[in-house]
């Protein structure tokens, strides 16, 4: 099967095509996690939507499984003995001042996005790093610098263009095809392949970012501030509390100028810092480390002993508060109205018993909760819009959603 593809690629497709033994083969195939050793059957990297098509409709003749990446930083199921769709080569971006709005490709990152924009004074809600892919961050909810102040990556998406199960292509806005529009601002890769999207930009030259060290033996103090201060600290505030290598941290990403943002830090100051990187910089040269989570939780607040059990944590830890503009949108993306959240870079069983249970797809490790990531509420209406655009769960290689059982009607009804 995999030879005929092979042998039949100029004809379907304008992109490479890798199979096992081809020389960009284990290239093509990695992730990010080095853990992560996929071998699927077939590697297409798509030029644009009509490769998209191809794949998805020779896939599903030879009834093939399908796996979508970008960048690979999300990939946490494999695409072993399936066709992998890679779409890095949609890197495309444009931009549009007057109406303040970034159309990329579905292989965009957001360095290029951030480079795009900047001459216009205009920046995206993007990841912490500029490596991550556009599409992988929005789908899955998108939470960066500048979330408390404009919202998620997702509530920042005005328009979709994606290839269904049925290797049809379909545009989604707030007016056209709204139920799609609003389950893939938080729903992953679940119904369909991303070509490009549209996302919102906003008037953001400069931020004040970087990190402070403190002493840990702090750590208690500056936590317990900041679980006091966090519900009514600004929303052009993003802060986080990490205790890491020894140090307690204070990093931070302000929406706004140095003064002002001082001004908005000094109550968690803990006297002279071991180590202070705050400066003021444009978006693109923003950097504030963060804590890559291998366990991620939800809490409703942050008691004493929770504090208590945070101290004792092996390894990094990081406490945020998400609040703000997040709050203020709807959509499937995470559990709006839980507060806080806890990234450790390992397990750190101790925390669980205070947590909500619930999770956030961006962060979320295991393909077996993705429930957990959502409402009750949105996670069956997901489901059975899911069912209306892909009820034989063709996109299953990923975070999955499995489609509710409905009858034809729902499904009509859905899809207009």
């Amino acid at each position: 099967m995999t030879q005929q593809l092979a042998a039949r690629r100029a004809d379907l497709f304008r992109g490479p095509v890798h199979r096992p033994g081809d020389a960009a083969y284990d290239t093509q195939r990695a992730s990010l996690d080095p853990t992560f050793d996929a071998r699927p059957a077939v590697i297409v990297e798509a030029t644009g939507p009509a490769d998209v098509r191809a794949a998805v409709t020779w896939a599903r003749a030879n009834d093939l499984p399908i796996a979508v990446q970008s960048t690979g930083h999300g990939t946490r199921v494999a695409s072993d003995g399936g066709l992998l769709l890679k779409t890095a080569r949609m890197a495309t971006v444009q931009i549009d001042p007057d109406r303040r709005i970034a159309r990329v490709g579905a292989g965009a990152v957001w360095g290029d996005v951030l480079a795009a924009a900047a001459p216009y004074g205009l920046a995206p809600v993007s990841g912490s790093s500029p490596t991550v892919g556009v599409a992988g961050f929005t789908l899955g909810g998108g939470l960066g610098p500048l979330s408390r102040a404009y919202g998620l990556g997702a509530d920042n998406l005005v328009r979709i263009d994606l290839v269904t199960a049925d290797g049809e292509p379909v545009t989604a806005t707030p007016d056209d095809r709204p139920e799609l529009f609003w389950a893939v601002r938080g729903g992953g890769g679940n119904f369909g392949v991303v070509t490009s999207m549209e996302i919102r930009l906003h008037p953001v030259t400069k931020v004040y970012a970087g990190q402070a060290l403190f002493p840990i033996d702090r750590a208690a103090d500056l936590l317990a501030r900041y679980r006091d201060y966090a519900p009514v600290m600004p929303d052009e505030l993003t802060c986080t509390i990490a205790l890491v290598g020894g140090h307690v941290a204070v990093r931070a990403t302000y929406a706004g100028d140095a003064a002002t943002a001082r001004r908005a830090l000094r109550p968690l100051s803990a006297g002279i810092p071991v180590h202070d990187t705050f400066a003021e910089v444009t978006v693109p040269q923003a950097s504030v480390p963060g804590t890559a989570p291998r366990q991620f939780d939800l809490f409703a607040a942050i008691p004493d002993g929770l504090i208590e059990s945070l101290v004792d944590v092996p390894g990094a830890v990081e406490v945020r508060y998400w609040g703000g503009a997040i709050g203020r949108f709807e959509g499937p993306a995470g559990h709006r109205g839980v507060p806080f959240s806890i990234a450790v870079d390992g397990a750190a069983e101790c925390l669980r018993p205070y947590a909500t249970g619930g999770s956030f797809l961006n962060f979320l490790h295991d393909p077996h909760a993705v429930e957990t990531a959502y409402t009750a509420a949105d996670y069956q209406r997901l489901r059975a819009v899911k069912a209306a655009y892909d009820p034989s769960n063709v996109f299953h290689r990923n975070m999955n959603i499995p489609p509710a059982v409905r009858g034809g009607g729902i499904r009509g009804a859905l899809l207009g």
